[in-house]
């Protein structure tokens, strides 16, 4: 099941890995309110379904529309959780229920999720920064060591790049943790002295 991953006075993040791929599947809750969001219904939905009823789940958020991060859609939609995709993305899942748009505010309880559309893995992909806690849910767009993978089909290795690059490493304090859609955390302060070296290799 779920671990809690993270905490401070205001958030706790939870964390399960699922699915043939090992997808990063996080819920943000409020500690205030009990309120919480899911992020990327990926797989597993049964699991999912079992951990938005535990934690107070009211909706789920989509990183990005790839395959393997929304297997699960279609059962949360069915439980009665709406699920946001941004407009670029949102031809790749079989149904949602509201638009993520760019610097938008998601509201979690007494948190702010801001929005962060960084297309380059997909044309839509989107990172979500938490206000007033260092912590950024970075989907595929980030991982310790490098970009997401660019070699798909609407994908584009210049793009993603600029993105981590203007709208991640240019604003965000180094000690933002990174939690990203597969694998382990990093920080903003350790990926951002090798951008020239992803650039350099071209992955």
């Amino acid at each position: 099941m779920s671990t809690l991953h993270w905490s401070d006075t205001q958030a706790e993040i939870h964390k399960i890995v699922v699915g043939p791929f090992d997808n990063n599947v996080f819920v943000l809750r409020c500690r205030e309110t009990g309120d919480a969001v899911l992020l990327d219904a990926a797989n597993e939905h049964e699991k999912l379904l079992d951990l938005c009823r535990t934690l107070g789940v009211r909706k789920v958020l989509e990183t990005h529309g790839h395959w393997d991060h929304i297997q699960a859609v279609p059962a949360v939609r069915d439980a009665g959780f709406e699920v946001g995709v941004t407009a670029a993305d949102s031809s790749m899942l079989p149904s949602y229920d509201f638009v993520l748009d760019d610097e938008g505010v998601i509201e979690v309880g007494r948190l702010r999720l801001h929005t962060i559309l960084t297309p380059g893995h997909t044309p839509g992909s989107m990172c979500f920064r938490l206000e007033g806690s260092p912590v950024l849910f970075s989907g595929d767009t980030l991982f310790p060591g490098g970009p997401g993978n660019t070699s798909f089909e609407d994908a584009d290795f210049d793009t993603i790049i600029r993105s981590i690059d203007d709208r991640l490493f240019a604003t965000l304090d180094p000690d933002t943790l990174v939690l990203p859609g597969h694998g382990d955390d990093t920080t903003i302060g350790a990926e951002r002295p090798h951008l020239q070296e992803w650039v350099d290799r071209g992955w």
